[in-house]
């Protein structure tokens, strides 16, 4: 990504000397507002104590839970209601075993992690986009999660999530007996998850951090959604979500496309759901990308210039896609913006569909099937460390600020942006405005907001036109900063 972003410059660099020679011939000024104000930006100084963090990541550990996972034999959800089950398989034993390894990792750390289910019964369900339903009698769900509670009284009301989905399913959905190892799909990502609540329980954070496991995904995405709806309705300040699904680096033999430095973020634009009235403004100004989800995108590429776009031996670089999921698949992160909370999902460079949702066999030479083998659980490691210092930054920032708007009243090239504090900061903080050309995707340049007061407290005036570029206000303690949101006009 440093690369890439260095890429960019050089060339925003190279049309703009093109242009200023041009310039001086016709005797007209060269210099443009944006690149002016400000510098580039530049990755963020690494937090020893994030940085010491990452490297417990334990690769023998995460292959030794995928491979437990696997064990179970066949993880669909609706095995829930199956009275013939071998013993030690279906998916209420792996939710036990989850549920065991959260508290041992609670044991070492002092029981700094609260651990519990969240139980309910899915009742039958209609199919969708004319398919025939995946839950056909009333069905017992288990998520499995933990909670690092944050240590400063204010900061802990923000909360932080990562999550991965622990239920399999082979060819058939509604086949509960024969294998469905999921080893990729999603025993990866839910491995992600076990693997940074093992590691960032023995630190502690301002802020709080859950780590899930959810079931029902592949059913259509039932336990993440109650469990949105669960944090919508208790009021959770759930300011980011990570979902990691098929984070396993499939390693087929022969595939010589696949990338094991690059993962893909996805995130949710406007909301369908969303007031028409709003949708419409956000359409008027081009704001289709300014959403909470995309904000949060641009963190995870953020932090990952700080900690693995250039890591060796391998770096991972994130590559945000402008799309909420792949075409003809889902996961559990539309769940938790379908409620309103910022959310991402991770998800391997290059898929191969004969390793996912495929009865176990071998067919003419070729295997199919969700099998171990296919894993690359040092990609997965890579993966578990993004996810972990990205929670790590945001614990430690100050949050989001509110209320953030760009003043429309006038007519003129400067910029007026005002905000509110984040509503849970355990300090007064510092902020820094972002912006980005119309047609990039990631921010370019930042400034310190203090060099450009405005006239009201928690605001700036920049010598910038608001019309060439996106804008995002960011609050920071120290060299924590939240993600950014964008400003919506206001008078």
């Amino acid at each position: 990504m440093k690369l890439v972003r260095s890429a960019v410059i050089a060339a925003v660099a190279l049309s703009t000397a093109s242009f200023s020679l041009s310039a001086q011939k016709a005797g007209v000024s060269e210099k443009i507002d944006f690149t002016a104000v400000g510098a580039p930006i530049a990755k963020a100084p690494a937090d020893p104590e994030i940085s010491a963090a990452l490297k417990q990541v334990s690769v023998d550990r995460i292959k030794a839970n995928i491979s437990h996972l696997v064990d179970f034999n066949n993880r669909t959800t609706i095995s829930s209601t199956d009275t013939d089950l071998k013993p030690g398989t279906g998916v209420l034993a792996a939710a036990e075993w989850i549920k065991s390894q959260f508290e041992s990792y609670s044991k070492d750390c002092g029981g700094c992690l609260q651990v519990q289910y969240d139980e309910f019964i899915e009742q039958p369900q209609a199919g969708f986009n004319n398919s025939k339903p995946r839950i056909i009698k009333p069905t017992p769900l288990r998520n499995v999660y933990a909670i690092l509670k944050g240590t400063d009284p204010v900061a802990s009301k923000r909360m932080y999530l990562v999550t991965g989905h622990y239920d399999t399913r082979e060819t058939d959905v509604m086949n509960t007996h024969d294998p469905a190892p999921g080893a990729n799909d999603d025993s990866s990502g839910t491995a992600v998850s076990m693997e940074a609540a093992r590691i960032l329980s023995k630190y502690k954070f301002p802020a709080t951090i859950v780590f899930v496991t959810v079931a029902g995904e592949e059913q259509g995405l039932n336990g993440s959604g109650h469990l949105a709806k669960l944090a919508k309705e208790k009021g959770w300040q759930l300011e980011g979500v990570l979902n990691n699904d098929i984070v396993g680096g499939d390693t087929t033999p022969g595939d010589t496309l696949q990338s094991k430095t690059r993962i893909r973020v996805f995130s949710q634009g406007l909301l369908p759901s969303a007031p028409i009235e709003q949708i419409r403004a956000a359409l008027n100004i081009g704001a289709e990308n300014e959403t909470p989800s995309r904000q949060l995108a641009r963190e995870v590429m953020d932090v990952d210039r700080t900690y693995l776009a250039t890591a060796a031996p391998k770096p991972l670089r994130t590559s945000m896609e402008l799309r909420l999921d792949r075409f003809l698949r889902g996961g559990d992160h539309r769940s938790f913006s379908e409620q309103g909370f910022a959310a991402v999902r991770f998800t391997e460079w290059r898929e191969n569909f004969d390793h996912q949702h495929q009865h176990v066999r071998t067919e003419n030479g070729k295997e199919y099937g969700d099998l171990l083998k296919f894993d690359d659980f040092n990609y997965i490691g890579q993966v578990a460390r993004l996810n972990m210092a990205v929670l790590g930054t945001l614990a430690k920032s100050p949050g989001i600020p509110q209320n953030v708007r760009v003043v429309t009243s006038n007519l003129d090239n400067d910029t007026i942006l005002t905000w509110e504090p984040p509503v849970s900061a355990a300090a007064t903080p510092s902020y820094q405005i972002v912006w980005r050309e119309t047609s990039a995707t990631d921010w370019q340049y930042s400034v310190d907001a203090a060099k450009f007061p405005g006239t009201a407290p928690n605001s700036v005036r920049l010598p910038v036109s608001k019309d060439n570029v996106f804008f995002g206000v960011r609050a920071c303690a120290g060299s924590f900063c939240s993600q950014a949101v964008a400003p919506v006009p206001g008078r």
